[in-house]
């Protein structure tokens, strides 16, 4: 039987719904995810966005009324939003609960000024509103819904005039975004908002829940798969801002707008929500710091995540089927060390070192600073030493401290050879701090290198990089650029070994051939007779070696 209203209940299941859709979808969503970074990543947001707040509404007793239901909704969607979609589908949805929480049951024309309010709620988080997204495909459903409650239409329909309205919309998305004609499909976040009207169909009317849709071929080369679209791993070539920085803003309402101002100066896709003190803030930008420092002049940001929008394009298939290290961590210490790393061999023998957890991680994943956060909560010690071994992850990692009554130190490794050249000074029984100038100074000692492979063409100091060529790396620097992965090794090698050094270590990755390993240990011994090697089998994806000379 088609409902005329919906009560406190019905809400609660209509975000249960919303959820159930958007797990169903989660994929497809992903792979539609073009703008504004193509990091694939959409249906996660919005569904972890989702999942807070069904989390939120299992909190409270059956029965409750309309004003506890909607609290909890718009407190979830605050609190659980993640990524540019994520953030604004909870406005979204703050909107629809600031609407619905002074009645108690929902008709046709509450729900249709439920949508329009949604719609304002979402554009005004925007800082500069671009058409063809979600804040589109919201505005002209609400605007439906609106002229359907107008005209005497109960509630179903108006869900229908929004989703009839939101669908015809999100399918002329592409006709004003280019980006999204270019790769041949609709907007992501937008497809993800029609759920929620999906769902409310479902409710009102008894609507099964769509099935996922198939997404084309062609979205592999927007991704990157071709590698002709993409960054290669150290940032060479790309185009807009890179790092994607995200926290929670304790502030007085009336300094935001001088917020939102610092901000806009520093980058774009800025969506800042929230109110009566507590702002949860989205920003792509190429200035951390300063995204960073622009929240501490007005209040206090906590819960920080920086995530590396180059590199996260280029995350890997086999890291979202493998778990992080969650096995034993031993007996108490006074001091206990987290480290990240991208290798099953790697992650063995930092635990042959003294490690106690290892978060999976490292160049192209980016670990967040709440994976970093679970690892030094799980570890047996007051006191946690974090090996972040990437320059990427190092900021994310200094946030860490702030968020937990333990005491955390960074040692800024750069790299997986500098994180173990580090433990060879780690000490259990001291402080972190004393740790923390022991390891750094152990770390410091250490020449680093990679030897990985161009993804695009490029150019640098080193010459003309074509895509395919094998690239010798070290301190952030191309030094070689070679067609083998051996005259790769071997010339970076020539360039950083001399007659100071002792011990070379070559940790090979899942693409480092046997036989090339064998030769570039044979040409050390003949071109550098004093030197030891030493060979270990990392695993790592990306970089088929990693070097560290001492």
């Amino acid at each position: 039987m088609t409902a005329t209203h919906i009560d406190a209940s019905d809400l609660r299941a209509l975000m249960g719904a919303f959820r159930t859709a958007l797990v169903a979808h989660r994929p497809a969503l992903n792979l539609l995810n073009v703008y504004p970074v193509p990091d694939g990543d959409t249906g996660s947001n919005m569904t972890m966005t989702v999942e807070a707040v069904v989390a939120e509404l299992d909190g409270l007793a059956d029965g409750t009324d309309m004003a506890s239901v909607t609290g909890a909704i718009a407190h979830g969607s605050l609190m659980g939003a993640r990524g540019n979609s994520g953030v604004i589908l909870s406005q979204v949805l703050r909107g629809l609960a600031s609407a619905f929480s002074g009645y108690g049951s929902i008709d046709g024309r509450l729900m249709a000024d439920g949508l329009a309010a949604a719609s304002t709620a979402a554009y005004g988080a925007v800082m500069t509103p671009v058409e063809g997204t979600i804040l589109t495909v919201v505005r002209e459903s609400s605007e439906a819904a609106v002229v359907a409650a107008d005209e005497g239409g109960d509630l179903l329909a108006v869900a229908e005039a929004a989703s009839t309205a939101g669908g015809e919309s999100l399918a002329r998305t592409p006709e004003l975004l280019p980006v999204l004609a270019d790769a041949g499909v609709v907007d992501a976040g937008g497809s993800g908002y029609l759920l929620l009207l999906d769902a409310l169909l479902a409710i009102v009317d008894g609507r099964p829940l769509p099935d996922p849709p198939d997404v084309d071929a062609p979205m592999l080369d927007v991704l990157g798969t071709d590698g002709s679209d993409r960054p290669d791993e150290h940032g060479q070539g790309q185009e807009g801002t890179r790092y994607e920085v995200m926290y929670f803003l304790d502030a007085p309402d009336d300094s935001i707008d001088k917020f939102k101002e610092a901000w806009a100066a520093l980058g774009d896709s800025i969506v800042v929500v929230g109110g009566d003190g507590v702002w949860n803030c989205h920003v792509h930008t190429d200035d951390i710091g300063g995204a960073i420092e622009a929240g501490i002049e007005v209040g206090r940001p906590h819960r920080i995540r920086v995530t590396d929008l180059f590199e996260e394009v280029e995350e890997q298939a086999w890291v979202r089927d493998q778990k992080g290290d969650t096995g034993d961590v031993g007996e108490p210490v006074p001091c206990a060390v987290v480290a990240v790393a991208n290798g099953p061999g790697i992650r063995e023998i930092f635990r042959s070192l003294g490690v106690r957890r290892v978060v999976l991680g490292g160049q192209s994943m980016n670990p967040s600073t709440a994976d970093l956060l679970t690892a030094v909560e799980a570890v047996p010690a007051d006191e946690v030493v974090v090996l972040p071994n990437n320059s990427n992850i190092i900021a994310v990692a200094e946030q860490v401290d702030a968020q937990t009554d333990k005491v955390v130190r960074v040692v800024p490794t750069r790299g997986i050879t500098e994180g173990f050249a580090s433990l060879l000074s780690y000490d259990p029984q001291a402080t972190a701090d004393g740790n923390r100038e022991a390891m750094a100074d152990a770390a410091a000692a250490v020449v680093a290198g990679e030897v990985t492979v161009a993804v695009r063409d490029s150019g640098g100091e080193a010459g003309d990089i074509h895509e395919g060529d094998h690239l010798g790396l070290s301190g952030g620097k191309v030094r070689v650029v070679a067609g083998s992965a051996f005259d790769a090794l071997t010339g970076l090698l020539d360039a950083l070994v001399d007659g100071d050094h002792e011990i070379v270590t070559l940790i090979t990755g899942e693409d480092a051939e046997e036989a090339t390993t064998a030769d570039a240990v044979a040409w050390l011994e003949t071109e550098r007779p004093g030197v030891e090697v030493e060979v270990h089998e990392g695993g790592q994806p990306l970089y088929p070696y990693y070097v560290g000379i001492e």
